[in-house]
């Protein structure tokens, strides 16, 4: 699969004097021209004073796993996940770390001579940015969870630990969301908050401090089926799409909620898998900044 292999920027380690003793690294996508990850890697690697090569890598649908194996033949230390390849990288990973297994989902790959670990990162990224750069605290908080999917599924676990009060997860299908819940209840040390799945006609009467969107509706300018009065005073309305004012934070914007999209999560994602391949924790905030300066204003 070698050939067809489609690499954009950069160079190859084959390319590159060996004596300089960059390390490569990559983020696997289809498509995935579109990428912020190589500006973001970059950037990290400027301030952490880190000598690596950062590159987006396009697969066939087909050849997730051999576009892998290409990139460990080329000598890259680690990868990058993104849609629609993270339950594959789940599948191939010889080694899951407790987040990976959590999520059911791999985002982050760390090549090793004993094999391929996999790791999920998502739900730290989100976690670490409500928290750290909005300042907001998830503990004794009321949490409502849209969506049951995949990015659901990787944020949910963080979350919990992050010790809310109660979360609340809603779907338009319920069964999914319900299916969350039974395993949240399968692992005793999330007891201690209370986990429901709840559809969106039963929000009527409830109020949250935190809501975030962890469906793909901002994708198609679709507006979920949210009662208006589901924002408690001074409500966090969070979505996990970034760059654009979904429907979904002009309406929470409208009934009073302070609205920030997921420019954040994808950064401090990001920083979390640069951490694990450099044993470096890169500042995020003039990533962060420099990111919010380049967004065209509205």
């Amino acid at each position: 699969m070698v050939g067809k292999l489609l690499i954009y920027r950069g160079l190859t380690p084959s390319s590159k004097a060996k004596d300089l003793m960059t390390d490569f690294y990559a983020v696997i996508g289809n498509p995935i021209a579109h990428s912020k990850s190589p500006i973001i890697h970059h950037a990290f690697a400027e301030l952490t004073r880190q000598d690596i090569q950062y590159e987006r890598v396009m697969a066939p649908l087909d050849g997730f796993a051999e576009t892998v194996g290409s990139l460990i033949a080329q000598g890259f230390k680690g990868a990058n996940v993104t849609v629609p390849f993270k339950l594959e990288a789940f599948e191939i990973a010889s080694q899951l770390t407790e987040r990976a297994q959590d999520a059911g989902a791999v985002n982050t790959l760390i090549f090793t001579p004993q094999g391929i670990i996999g790791d999920n990162t998502d739900g730290v990224g989100l976690v670490r940015d409500i928290t750290e750069n909005i300042g907001v605290s998830l503990k004794g908080k009321r949490v409502l969870l849209i969506g049951a999917g995949g990015a659901s599924e990787g944020v949910l676990h963080p979350i919990l630990a992050a010790q809310p009060a109660m979360l609340i997860i809603t779907n338009r299908t319920l069964d999914k969301a319900l299916n969350m819940v039974k395993r949240v209840e399968a692992r005793d040390e999330m007891v201690y908050v209370s986990v429901q799945a709840h559809a969106f006609d039963d929000l009527q009467d409830q109020q949250f401090d935190i809501v975030i969107n962890a469906t793909s509706a901002g994708l198609t300018d679709s507006q979920l089926p949210l009662p208006s009065t589901i924002f408690a005073p001074n409500a966090l309305a969070y979505d996990m799409m970034y760059g654009r004012i979904t429907p979904f934070m002009a309406f929470a914007q409208q009934y009073g909620a302070t609205v920030f999209d997921g420019l954040g999560m994808l950064i401090e994602q990001a920083a979390e898998a640069f951490y694990i391949w450099r044993g470096v924790r890169p500042d995020t905030s003039p990533v962060i900044e420099m990111f919010k300066q380049a967004q065209p204003s509205a």
